[in-house]
């Protein structure tokens, strides 16, 4: 037998067993069904934001049907019937049984605007979860044209729905999420995302100049550890007006400890030995890269946020935020790089040089790698 608080009297297929927000489907639908006035009471709400299909092509009938007279419709069922048939071409499994099933379960028709107020707030979370599932999408589809642009695009709707979303649901105190956040994604370290770092390691070892107009180039940028270490030696001594050769580079590296039994100076030789092209093409690719892994760390976080049903729609709003937060600095620098830098020298009145490229692969990557 059925359960008696299904949608659909004879839908077996569905095992799972209902959520908090299904009963408060059911009990607003039957208060506006016992009271249809109080769908001025309820505020803005649409059949969109119900979890069940039929429940919201039952909301949608009544709205879209004539309220019947108060004292009429104690009388006589004829506005039930009404909105059955206005619902049924949208939801052929509604019958009169289940609208009665709807009346009998709600326990207040006067908290109409309270179980309103439940609906809307788990359409927050599922909609939420919908924007942070597609800002994941966009960090690892490889097929995007531009994929740091769409992903921030991504972002910014996500930061639009989350403000829409304050202006609907007031804060109250203990507004941080309480959810355990799973650990950082890894990062991609395959044998392009390491071939970028080791051609920025060498190319800026041999273009010493540039590195001090590269500072929207941080060390968390990097997905090997090694190569992180690896810059900041190369940025210390740039910074100090050090000379800059592999040797220079590799002495840095061993009073910052980065020499041990699994990585020996020759090692290290080879990450500033194989220039190509220019250190500040090779950096946009590793801080795009950071970008996209930063995003893919948020949108997991708010994922995670919104798949616990005990953070309130404030405390989603709070913790999403929070997580944006994380990106924004990364956004800026993401665009520092990518932004050409202003020169005051006059222009030229001959053909302009051609805009910055990526440099041909003419040299081969080194030819062990370290993945230490």
């Amino acid at each position: 037998m059925p359960h008696p608080t299904d949608p659909y009297e004879d839908d077996l297929a569905d095992t799972h067993p209902p959520q908090p927000v299904h009963y408060a489907e059911q009990a607003l639908l039957g208060a506006l069904l016992l009271d249809p006035h109080r769908l001025a009471e309820i505020g803005s709400l649409g059949a969109e934001h119900f979890s069940n299909y039929a429940h919201g092509a039952l909301f949608a009938a009544m709205r879209s049907v004539s309220a019947p007279d108060p004292e009429q419709h104690l009388k006589d069922p004829a506005w039930l019937n009404t909105v059955l048939d206005a619902a049924r071409p949208e939801a052929p499994g509604l019958t009169t049984s289940y609208l009665h099933t709807l009346i009998q379960v709600c326990p207040w028709p006067k908290h109409a605007a309270t179980y309103a107020r439940m609906i809307r707030a788990d359409h927050a979370r599922r909609t939420l979860g919908a924007h942070a599932e597609r800002l994941a999408l966009a960090t690892t589809d490889a097929t995007l044209p531009n994929p740091a642009a769409t992903t921030l695009a991504q972002a910014d709707a996500l930061a639009r729905f989350l403000e829409d979303l304050a202006g609907q649901f007031a804060p109250h105190p203990g507004s941080l999420p309480r959810t355990p956040l799973p650990p950082e994604p890894p990062r991609d370290t395959g044998e392009e995302a390491l071939d970028e770092e080791q051609f920025l390691l060498a190319s800026a070892t041999a273009h010493p100049a540039e590195l001090t107009q590269m500072r929207w180039l941080l060390p968390e940028d990097f997905a090997l550890p090694l190569h992180a270490a690896f810059w900041q030696c190369l940025t210390t001594l740039a910074h100090r007006g050090d000379p800059v050769d592999p040797v220079t580079v590799l002495w840095e590296a061993q009073h910052r400890g980065l020499l041990n039994a699994n990585i020996a100076p020759a090692d290290l030789m080879t990450l500033a030995s194989t220039p190509v092209g220019s250190p500040e093409y090779w950096g946009e690719k590793v801080v795009e890269r950071a970008l996209l892994a930063r995003a893919h760390a948020v949108a997991t976080r708010i994922t995670a946020y919104t798949d616990d049903p005990a953070n309130t729609p404030h405390q989603l709003i709070t913790g999403s935020r929070r997580a944006l937060a994380d990106l924004s600095a990364l956004r800026t620098r993401w665009k520092h790089a990518n932004t050409p830098a202003p020169t005051t020298r006059p222009a030229r009145t001959s053909a302009s040089a051609p805009p910055r490229a990526g440099p041909p692969r003419t040299t081969a990557p080194p030819a062990s790698r370290i993945s230490r």
